[in-house]
């Protein structure tokens, strides 16, 4: 199996901090940069899972650096370079408390909730009769709480901002933000013969002004549909053909693990991990139309940290 990178240490010039995420590993530099290293370690229902993915971090950071670009004239982001196929540098930002949610589609975990009698999802009254993978008349806004550890929690919008977790007038330009995000990510989809059906953002301040942080339009961050066949799928009532982080969580449903107490990380072979692997390069490809170049560096931490290392000597 390709080599993966799953923990990092690194010690960069003019490093602070680190902080170690389910994902990204982000280095605090000389107080208004941040290193983000996107690693090829997966979580799922908020568990870091045993075994890394091959290639995954590269797809991942690569991803977001080209949709960050791409929306750059929607909403200031954080992104200043990517010294390294699995790095991006930018601009350190003071991150809000919720992830903002944005759902065009009933499915997921919107989708379990629902069938389990749910109608009312982060303050969003959902009708009757719904079925799943049902397009939603209008994309709805579903934000979670940032949990330090453990899962995340939903919230309504009113509590967010009875709660003072975010000022009213900053949360309703986020949620701005987030349905202009995702319609230019829907549209970027739609040409590429995918639909984006649910995403999540994260926004900082920085100076008084609110900045797009960390990953965006990723197989972490979102779930995206072939559109051929949406229709004849969703009529008939079968599976949609998805690229997303969503099979993951299915397989491991299948075998017995959500998260939950005395559950057991089911064995991922070499192969299971190889075949995550091609799916993250599939959707790579896909949705960014290019040919996925895989980095074949049998140490990618000095890869890294000579990249990185150059980057911020330069920039002095």
């Amino acid at each position: 199996m390709a080599t993966t990178l799953i923990n990092t240490d690194f010690n960069f010039p003019g490093q602070k901090s680190v902080y170690h995420g389910k994902v990204r590993d982000v280095y605090d530099i000389n107080d208004d940069i941040m290193v983000m290293v996107a690693t090829d370690r997966i979580s799922a229902f908020d568990v870091i899972l045993p075994k890394g993915i091959p290639y995954k971090g590269q797809v991942l950071n690569q991803i977001a650096a080209k949709f960050l670009d791409a929306t750059a004239d929607i909403v200031p982001n954080w992104k200043l370079a990517t010294p390294d196929p699995m790095v991006t540098v930018g601009l350190k930002c003071e991150g809000f408390r919720v992830e903002m949610i944005i759902r065009g589609y009933l499915t997921g975990s919107a989708w379990r909730e629902y069938q389990a009698g749910c109608r009312e999802l982060c303050g969003v009254k959902l009708p009757d009769g719904m079925r799943e993978n049902e397009r939603f008349p209008e994309p709805i806004i579903t934000p979670t709480t940032k949990a330090e550890a453990g899962h995340d929690e939903n919230i309504s919008r009113e509590e967010i901002i009875a709660q003072g977790i975010v000022d009213k007038d900053d949360y309703e330009l986020m949620e701005r933000y987030t349905r202009a995000l995702f319609r230019r990510g829907s549209e970027m989809a739609a040409e590429k013969g995918l639909i984006l059906v649910d995403t999540k953002y994260e926004f900082g301040k920085r100076d008084g002004k609110i900045y797009l942080i960390d990953e965006i339009h990723t197989p972490d961050s979102s779930r995206y549909f072939y559109a051929d066949g949406y229709e004849e799928r969703f009529e008939k009532g079968e599976p949609q053909r998805q690229l997303s982080k969503e099979f993951v969580r299915q397989w491991l449903i299948e075998h017995g693990f959500m998260g939950k107490a005395g559950q057991a990380v089911p064995e991922m072979t070499d192969a299971y991990c190889e075949s995550v692997s091609e799916r993250y390069i599939e959707l790579y490809e896909h949705i960014t139309g290019e040919r996925f170049v895989k980095s074949d560096e049998h140490d990618l931490a000095a890869r890294i940290e000579r990249n990185v290392t150059q980057w911020l000597e330069n920039r002095k």
